[in-house]
Parts: C-alpha cells; structure tokens; sequence
C-alpha cells in the first residue's frame, strides 16, 4: 500500500490530521491498534479552547459541537469550602466550550467516514522504517497477515504508551518527567451538575473538582492517593467526601445519584524532545502529557495539529522548509501549557508531607488571586489558552 502521510494512532489527534490533509488533498492511511468501540468507549476530557473549536470548524466537523457545546465564560477557585470567580470574558474576552473528547472523536470518525478515509483498525505489531531516509516505510499485521505502507511522512499519534516516539534513538531523545504522588478519581453521575461552570476546590483533604458532560450529565473528581483502585469507593463514600471538600454552598445543592463510570487516572508533565526525527512527527500524548488541572491535554493535541497539518500542506505546495520549523513551534506552546498545568496543580493539590505552612501559603495565593485583578487575568489568559 502506498500514502503520502502514515498517521500511527486514530485518537482524536490522528483523526484531525487525517480529516484535514484530506481536505487538502493530501492521502492518509491511519493505523489504530485498537477497535473504533474501544476508542469511543474511552472517557477523556472535556474542555475545548477556542482555538481548539475553530481548527474543527476548519476540519468541518464543528457542526454538532457548534450546536451542543456549554459554553463557560469563568470558572469558580475555592479555598477553605469558600469560592469566587475568575471572568474569562472580562479579563480575555475569551471562553472555553464544554464539549466531551468523545464526542470529538466520533464527530471525526463520521467526519472521515463520509470521505472515505481510510482507517485501520486493529492493527498490530506496527513498526516504523527508514526515518532518516527519502523513504520511509511502516510494517503492521492485520489477522495475522503482515502488511507494509510505503509514504512520505509518518505521523506518530498513538499516545505515550504508543511504539513511535521509541523509534526516536535514545541518544538523540531527551525526556522530561514529574510523575505526581497522587491520582484523580473521577466519576460520571446522570445528575444535573452542581454549578453552571466548573469548580476547582483546594481544601486541607485534598483537591475536587467538579464539572459537567451536558444539563443532566455530571463529572466529579477528588484527589486520591496513586494506589487507589475505583473499586474501594463506594458511591456514598466519594460523594461524602466530594462535600467535604467543596464550597459549602455547592456541598448543599449538590444532587448525588449512581456512578454510570468510575476510574483513577495518574498524573504527570512530560515532554519529549525533539517532536521530529528525520520523516517521523510526534503529535499529541506521543510527544507531552499534562496533568488534567487546566485542561490542556487535548487542546495542546489539537495545537500540535494545527502546526504540523500547516506545515505539511505547505511542503505540499513547494515549501519545503516549512516542515523543518514544525517541532520548535509546537514544544514553545507545549512547555507553556506545561508550566501552567503545573503552576495550578501545585496550587490546588495536597502533596503528601505537606505541612500547615505549605496549606496556608495555597490559601494565601487562592487569596491573592481573589483580590487582584492582574492575577485573575493572567491565570484566564493561560486557561483560555494561548494563541495557536
């Protein structure tokens, strides 16, 4: 089989790419090793940033998203089981959207169905050749057949746990890691949110959050320890704890009802260097993983696309530097989110071994941030997200 771009991974980031070289004219074959109900069973983020929305729109497949989406012009910080409100519309003029990633993700699977894009599913074994020549080539089976695509380009999209970033020779990788010392579990509830915009919660029992999926679809997490399994909470037991650690006024509306889901997810900043080696582009998780406090993992993902969909359509069109700038852009918008992720984890988390002096001091920021206007627009700024 030939292509001109090989995109390993049909997550959002590699369906995105996919649909919007096609919409270029450009030929993509994608390679996923699991099943489409797997991918769309996966519950991710939900928090798009403008920026995020408009390269949808651009892909053409902004329409349900245009028409679903809850828009959130702030969001509410909390110390101490008291809250206030940063305004991302006064401080930025800007927004974020709720709207589910696999929503997203279905969006583009229609979305490369109607044009006939050529997804591979379960494909297994997949390997990447030739990288540092004018040839490159990529091996997988499929029902235990072994198969081979010859391309120009390959896209390495396939997450952190995914083979293309380990193609990169170590010599020439470098890698940067914080694995934090605790988790979040999350549940999603069929009840009606608790508050209109999302609520981060510090709180001397460890960090909540609560958000939301629709009007009657909730999303609720608290910081656990990274051990925790899903299954040694009970429902009564996270909801117990969810009032603990939330605005009082939030603890008292809030509508608990059966978890519908229930996982632990670890937390971890990341970022590899560089995000291209010879004919190989790292996009996404494959290249950086944020911690989910700010909600940068898919938009950054989104933002690699952005860089890397440009560029190869411009090498398309006779630039042929245009690929060459593709990994410094990207990782100078990834280590900003990456920073930010980490500023707000610091901020809103109980680190184990944290004493009354490090609580009071998250306090005294959350308070600081409350009174000052500079702080509030800085931190909206970095939430809302900065320009592609």
């Amino acid at each position: 089989m030939r292509t001109q771009v090989c995109i390993i991974g049909g997550g959002p980031a590699g369906l995105l790419l996919s649909q919007l070289l096609h919409r270029a004219g450009i030929d993509t074959v994608v390679l996923e090793r699991k099943t489409r109900a797997y991918v769309l069973a996966r519950v991710r983020a939900g928090v798009l940033e403008e920026g995020s929305a408009a390269l949808l729109q651009k892909a053409g497949v902004g329409e349900r998203l245009e028409r679903e989406r809850i828009l959130h012009q702030g969001t509410l910080l909390s110390a101490r089981n008291r809250s206030f409100r940063v305004d991302f519309q006064r401080a930025t003029g800007k927004s974020v959207y709720v709207y589910g990633q696999t929503e997203v993700t279905a969006d583009l699977y229609a979305a490369r169905d109607a044009m006939d894009g050529k997804i591979i599913e379960e494909a297994g074994d997949v390997a990447l050749h030739n990288l540092e020549s004018q040839a490159p080539f990529v091996t997988y089976t499929k029902d235990g057949v072994s198969q081979r695509i010859d391309c120009d380009f390959i896209a390495g999209c396939d997450g952190f746990h995914g083979v293309s970033r380990q193609h990169i020779p170590k010599n020439k990788r470098r890698e940067f890691e914080r694995t934090y010392p605790f988790g979040w579990l999350g549940i999603i509830s069929e009840t009606p949110p608790v508050s209109h915009e999302l609520i981060y919660a510090n709180h001397a029992r460890g960090f909540a959050l609560c958000s939301q999926r629709s009007g009657s679809l909730s999303r609720y997490y608290l910081q656990c320890a990274a051990t925790d399994k899903p299954e040694s909470w009970s429902d009564d037991a996270f909801w117990d704890e969810l009032r603990k650690r939330i605005p009082r006024d939030a603890g008292e509306a809030l509508i608990t009802g059966p978890s519908t889901e229930k996982s632990v997810a670890p937390l971890r900043s990341f970022v590899s260097e560089p995000m291209r080696w010879g004919t190989l582009f790292l996009a996404g998780d494959a290249a950086h993983i944020v911690p989910p406090t700010g909600a940068k993992g898919l938009n950054l993902a989104f933002s690699d696309i952005h860089y890397l969909s440009d560029a190869m359509i411009a090498h398309y069109a006779g630039d042929k530097a245009a690929l060459d700038l593709y990994s410094d852009k990207a990782l100078a918008r990834v280590w900003g989110a990456i920073r930010f992720s980490w500023w707000f984890t610091q901020l809103m988390h109980r680190f184990p071994e944290q004493t009354e002096l490090e609580q009071k001091l998250q306090e005294s920021e959350l308070a600081y941030l409350e009174q000052s206007e500079a702080a509030k627009a800085a931190m909206a700024e970095q939430y809302v997200g900065m320009p592609f």
